[in-house]
Order: C-alpha cells, then sequence, then structure tokens
C-alpha cells in the first residue's frame, strides 16, 4: 500500500512541470480591460491601487525632463499603446523595471544609472512592453491559481489516503501495526513536500519561460525602433560583470547557480540567446545616443550614485563608477563618488586613495563643491596641514552659503592659527 501510494503521488506531483494555464496569447489589443465580474478585474484592481500609490511616493522623479524622455523611448517602442502606458521614473537603487496588466510602467534609477545608452533602456523597456503585450502578468496569475489548486486537491487526497491506510492498519491490530502507522504518516508528509516543491518549481518555471520571451521580443521590438541590436546582450555582460565584482561572496556566487526556483534564466544563458539573435545583424553607432542619454541622466547623477552607496557594496559601486567615465564626461562627480567609495571603505591604504581621488575631483569644473571639503579632510588625516587648509578655503569660495560653514572655519582657524591664507 505504501508502495503504491508513493508511487501515485510522485507522479502526480512530477506533472506539476507540464502544468499551463493556457498557451500564450498572441499581443494583446489596445484598451483591453477584463469585464468587470472576472477574478482578473480584482487584479486589475490591485494594479491600478498600486499605481496610485506610486503617483503620492516620495521615490517617484518630478522631473519633467526625464519623465519625457522616457516616455519618449516607451512611445518610439510601442506606438500602438502609447496612449494608455503610464511610466513613473523611481528614484530606487536596484536594476528593474515592471509593467503592470493595467497598462502602469516603473523604471528604477539603478536601472538608468548602469544602462550606458537609449538602446539599452530601449532594450529593457522593450522586454517590459512584451510583458504587457503578451499578458504575461495575467498568463502568471492564472498559472499560479491553477496550480495551487491542484496542489491543493492532490494533497487532500494524499492525507485522506493516509489516514485510511492508518486507519485500516490500527484495525489490523497486528503486532508491528504502530510502527506502519509511522510510517505511512511520515510517507505522506514526504509526499505532501514533494507535491509543494514540484508546484513552487513549475510557477518559477512558468516565469521564467516568460522572461525569455520578453527578451526575444523586447528586442524585435527594439531592433524595429532603430536601436543597436548588440545593446540587450552588452547590458546583460555589464550586469554580470559588475555581480563578480561585489564584495559579497554570495552575490558574487549567484551567476553561477541555476535553480529550478529561480524567477529568471541565468543571465549568461540571457546572453547567448540575446548574442544570437543579434548575429548577422548591423550594428548601429550609437555616439549620439551615448551622449543623449547621459544628458537626460546627467541631473540625477549625484543623487543615484548617493543612492547606489547606501547599498554598501563598494565593489559594485566602484565598476558602475568605471562604467561610466568610458566617455570622459562627468569626470568631477565621478571621481568625487570614487572618493566617497574609499572614504566610506576605510580598508587600508583607502585614505590616500580617497584623497587622490578627491584631487582629480577637483581638477573638472564639473565637481560638486563638497569634493573640497572631502579633500580637505583627507589631507588633513594624512598630515598634509596646508593642502588641507587650501582645500577647506577653496570649499568656503566654492560654497559660500555652506551649512557647515562654522565647522570649516572652525577646522581652518585650528590648521592655520595666524589667519586667512
Amino acid at each position: 500500500m505504501l508502495r503504491r501510494l508513493a508511487a501515485a503521488c510522485a507522479i502526480v506531483a512530477l506533472s506539476f512541470t507540464g502544468v499551463r494555464a493556457e498557451p500564450l496569447p498572441g499581443f494583446r489589443a489596445a484598451h483591453l480591460r477584463p469585464s468587470i465580474e472576472t477574478a482578473e478585474a480584482g487584479f486589475w484592481d490591485t494594479m491600478d491601487k498600486a499605481e496610485a500609490t506610486v503617483r503620492r511616493s516620495a521615490e517617484l522623479n518630478p522631473d519633467p525632463a526625464l519623465n519625457a524622455y522616457v516616455r519618449g523611448v516607451l512611445c518610439r517602442l510601442a506606438a500602438d499603446y502609447c496612449d494608455e502606458l503610464r511610466i513613473y521614473p523611481l528614484d530606487r537603487p536596484a536594476f528593474n523595471a515592471t509593467a503592470a496588466p493595467n497598462g502602469y510602467v516603473e523604471v528604477w534609477s539603478g536601472l538608468m544609472l548602469r544602462a550606458q545608452t537609449e538602446d539599452e533602456l530601449a532594450f529593457v523597456l522593450g522586454h517590459e512592453i512584451t510583458h504587457f503585450g503578451r499578458n504575461h502578468t495575467v498568463q502568471q496569475f492564472k498559472n499560479n491559481k491553477n496550480t495551487q489548486n491542484l496542489m491543493l486537491v492532490v494533497r487532500i487526497g494524499i492525507t485522506a489516503g493516509a489516514a485510511a491506510a492508518m486507519y485500516s492498519t490500527a484495525s489490523s491490530g497486528g503486532p508491528y501495526a504502530q510502527q506502519t502507522i509511522d510510517s505511512i504518516s511520515q510517507t505522506a508528509q514526504a509526499m505532501n513536500n514533494l507535491v509543494y516543491l514540484a508546484g513552487f518549481a513549475s510557477i518559477m518555471s512558468y516565469g521564467r519561460d516568460h522572461e525569455t520571451e520578453a527578451d526575444a521580443y523586447g528586442f524585435q521590438l527594439a531592433r524595429a525602433a532603430g536601436y543597436d541590436p548588440a545593446a540587450g546582450a552588452e547590458m546583460w555582460r555589464a550586469l554580470v560583470a559588475e555581480t563578480l565584482a561585489s564584495d559579497f561572496p554570495a552575490v558574487r556566487k549567484s551567476e553561477s547557480r541555476a535553480s529550478i526556483f529561480a524567477t529568471h534564466p541565468l543571465s549568461t544563458d540571457r546572453i547567448a540567446a540575446l548574442s544570437k539573435l543579434a548575429e548577422g545583424a548591423a550594428p548601429i553607432a550609437a555616439a549620439d545616443g551615448r551622449r543623449k542619454y547621459r544628458a537626460a541622466i546627467r541631473p540625477h547623477l549625484s543623487a543615484w550614485l548617493r543612492d547606489d552607496l547606501r547599498r554598501r557594496d563598494f565593489g559594485q559601486t566602484f565598476y558602475i563608477l568605471d562604467r561610466l567615465s568610458v566617455d570622459g564626461e562627468d569626470l568631477g562627480l565621478i571621481e568625487f563618488y570614487r572618493g566617497e567609495c574609499f572614504r566610506l571603505r576605510r580598508s587600508d591604504g583607502d585614505q590616500k586613495l580617497a584623497s587622490a581621488a578627491y584631487g582629480r575631483a577637483v581638477g573638472h569644473a564639473d565637481a560638486p563643491s563638497a569634493a573640497w571639503r572631502e579633500l580637505g579632510e583627507a589631507r588633513r588625516k594624512t598630515g598634509d596641514r596646508d593642502g588641507a587648509a587650501q582645500a577647506f578655503a577653496d570649499y568656503l569660495n566654492k560654497a559660500p552659503e555652506a551649512e557647515d560653514r562654522w565647522l570649516v572655519e572652525a577646522t581652518l582657524k585650528a590648521l592655520r592659527p595666524e589667519g586667512p591664507l
């Protein structure tokens, strides 16, 4: 009886890997909205409420120029959906973008900070438009519901069968009845666990299928809109390199571990698939696109880099800074934040490295005034009193209304008690 129960339950549990709500549809019609009496309508209502919350959120970036820019890219990719998609740039330091079935789209600052060109941003937005246009979120919702219902039925069946077997064993009054009952209970528990794991793995597998499809269709949308076909693979290569640059071993290992419970394919698999799609396609010169994209995000670079520093993964932040500096733009700001990385990390030798970075920063017109203050502090800590005094004096000239002016003046007086420079 135990062997038959185990075999039957294993077969049913393993069948979860094939569970699908229905075949994936084509791209949806514009302005689609479900009937109010359907379960799907309740899901849309939840997304409407989430969108309303984002509109009031302090994380919503209010810059009209940035909002117009990202919306322009979105509409270039999906003209048919332009009037129903609402995109919200959010100041959140993680690499992420999402699209809900009601047309609510988020793009996070962590993604915009890491993208180097409009082409790379377009690939990600094309990916999200595919989730919207192919109804992936709704399909996932239905698949999850069907899978969970089947899991419940199977687990009830396992429990009922085990209870009947234990009752029959107890009624027989055999010498080993208790041991058999314990064995049936343990087997039923193991089978229920197997059903749960198989069902959960099926749900995750369904999500990975959507991600793979969104990459492929997103590539097609970006290519049709005239964007560089190599941009998608290039962005994922940079993300892999950034992951490997992390200060944390668990993060570095994350790109090499496949799992049936992962919600996304491995980045290496995505790179291979996107590279294959781009084979034979003529590359597109991105020089103007790079400058245009940097001009759009430049007003927010400082705030986004400051947010990224709060993650305390200095290896990844250094990688981002290196990538941002490739074109030789915004070097005053970039070197200032490189100095901040060294200052906050506080490893052996970082004080001198921070001083050198701040020194490079102040050689550029776009250096923030704080670069002179931090340069003065770094020089003071390394014993360079004259250099520190000069940097502090320059800071006060650059920021005459600074809130910490009194503190810097006191420090400067301690360095040069005989008077001003």
